[in-house]
């Protein structure tokens, strides 16, 4: 079927804006009325819908593998960075204030509406949730128009419209129930918050492309950098609604977006040579590095509690279905206040890992020194950081120094860990990195694979590979349901049993 080809283009692209924000919305909501109740995220609901909802519009002959005829949709799974760049921001803030031991002004210019629109959702939160889908269509949009982006698409011509009505709606879309102290200053708040993620998007693209011959860092890597100066400088910033929005929603509606095109790949994923051992070692890495991380901290660092358990987690893995849950206030108010600082921890480690992956896709193969040097860097700070929280003792701030220094060490551990693992395996570079990616659910991993890092076919098939570990999710999520409900505390024999399964699943995953 053709599309965008004749008169009627503009109300082509109409409807595909509007039955993408109906999809993706509708997705959400419905996730949030399944766990209305419980201390359950709504994220391991969206994974088992987005993966049937993009699987039957294949299947059923509405769409082919990858959606290419909703365009839209496609393009909401690609904007992971504009959904990152508040996290990012917010974890700026606070590590400014915990280093600077600013005192935190408790006071807020908003009091969100208590009437619940659907069943889970509040008024405020559905208007967050719209506002969100908005802005990550604007920003992004209004970004490729700025830099010139050029690539055959069928939605190249239609950026502007896209980012004018993306920007214009986020404006516009307030709950009026919501208490707000000063309207029109709440308004200009987040059309600025909107402007310098724009202007921070923009300037990492063009950073990205400035060092590329020397060494190609993602997009990804830049932007954190600059959102967490900005929000190491702004620390005292009140957030508007834009920066309160896609924290609340930007991670679920892109990852709605994503298992989407992740479930249009099912069958095509399943028919190629070697992607048995790729979503195997996914699905059991999850298993692998999460309750291995879990039963370190539950174990040996004598830190099991939620407060500690989530944010930690999140930051080692770099974990974007936990970040979103923690970010979002499903695991409790302590958990979503560290998570934005133990995300940005790992990024300095970032610089190895891109540097490191960089050269290797270059040479089409693992740099091993440089992998074991990472490796054993990492298992020294873990080992540091648990004796750190081991003498915590319950003091905010012994804490979240332990958990900053594990969610560097782990992150380093699990990501060159796990590449040394298949490398040993005989997989290949790019399947390796998939692999892996998936089997930590590491966002930057999977914003730089959906890039074009590692080529073509990784790029196309990221989604689904990295959807597949989401069915761990259930039980993941499961679990920190369960302890949320248990003043916290989780249950370490299950823990150290599912860590176990862990390892029996990559080696079956690696020689069988």
């Amino acid at each position: 079927m053709e599309y965008f080809t004749d008169q009627m283009a503009n109300a082509h692209i109409l409807n595909q804006f509007w039955l993408t924000f109906l999809l993706v919305i509708s997705m959400v909501l419905v996730s949030r009325t399944f766990v209305a109740g419980t201390r359950y995220s709504p994220i391991l609901i969206i994974v088992v819908f987005g993966l049937m909802m993009g699987y039957v519009m294949v299947t059923t002959g509405m769409g082919t593998p990858g959606l290419t005829e909703f365009p839209i949709v496609d393009f909401a799974s690609k904007v992971t960075i504009t959904a990152l760049s508040a996290s990012f921001f917010v974890g700026g803030q606070e590590i400014r204030k915990l280093i600077s031991k600013q005192e935190i002004d408790l006071k807020d210019i908003v009091e969100p509406s208590t009437d619940e629109m659907f069943l889970g959702t509040k008024f405020t939160q559905f208007m967050f949730l719209i506002r969100a889908f908005f802005i990550l269509i604007g920003i992004e949009s209004l970004k490729r128009v700025i830099v010139g982006y050029d690539n055959n698409e069928p939605l190249d011509s239609f950026y502007p419209l896209l980012g004018y009505i993306g920007l214009v709606g986020s404006i516009i879309l307030i709950d009026y129930r919501a208490k707000i102290t000063n309207k029109p200053v709440y308004i200009r708040k987040g059309m600025l918050e909107s402007a310098l993620i724009l202007s921070v998007l923009v300037l990492s693209w063009h950073m990205a492309g400035w060092v590329r011959p020397i060494i190609a860092l993602p997009e990804i890597f830049f932007a954190m950098v600059l959102s967490v100066t900005l929000g190491m400088t702004f620390s005292r910033w009140k957030f508007g609604p834009t920066i309160r929005a896609l924290l609340f929603a930007g991670i679920p509606v892109v990852l709605a977006a994503n298992f989407m095109v992740g479930g249009s790949r099912i069958a095509e994923a399943f028919s190629l040579t070697g992607m048995t051992a790729v979503l195997s070692f996914g699905f059991f890495g999850q298993l692998l590095w999460m309750f291995g991380g879990l039963a370190l901290l539950i174990g040996w660092a004598k830190a099991n509690n939620i407060r500690n358990l989530a944010p930690g987690m999140a930051g080692s893995l770099s974990h974007s279905g936990l970040t979103g849950a923690c970010t979002a206030g499903d695991l409790g108010y302590e958990a979503q206040v560290r998570a934005p600082i133990m995300i940005n921890i790992p990024f300095i480690g970032h610089i190895f890992v891109f540097s490191v992956l960089a050269a290797s896709a270059t040479t089409g193969k693992l740099l091993i020194p440089y992998t074991l040097a990472i490796v054993a860097v990492g298992l020294g700070l873990t080992y540091w950081a648990i004796r750190l929280l081991k003498k915590a003792n319950r003091e905010d701030a012994k804490e979240v120094k332990g958990l900053m220094v594990f969610s560097l060490g782990w992150q380093l551990v699990a990501v060159f860990g796990g590449l040394l693992i298949l490398n040993l395996g005989g997989m290949g570079l790019n399947d390796s990195v998939m692999a892996n990616a998936s089997a930590i659910s590491h966002f930057g991993l999977f914003a730089a694979i959906q890039g074009g890092m590692f080529g073509e076919q990784a790029s196309g098939l990221i989604a689904f590979v990295f959807a597949m570990p989401f069915l761990v999710h259930p039980l993941v999520f499961g679990i920190f349901g369960k302890t949320a409900e248990n003043n916290g505390v989780m249950p370490a024999k299950l823990v150290y049993a599912l860590a176990l399964l862990g390892v029996l699943g990559v080696l079956y995953a690696l020689l069988f």
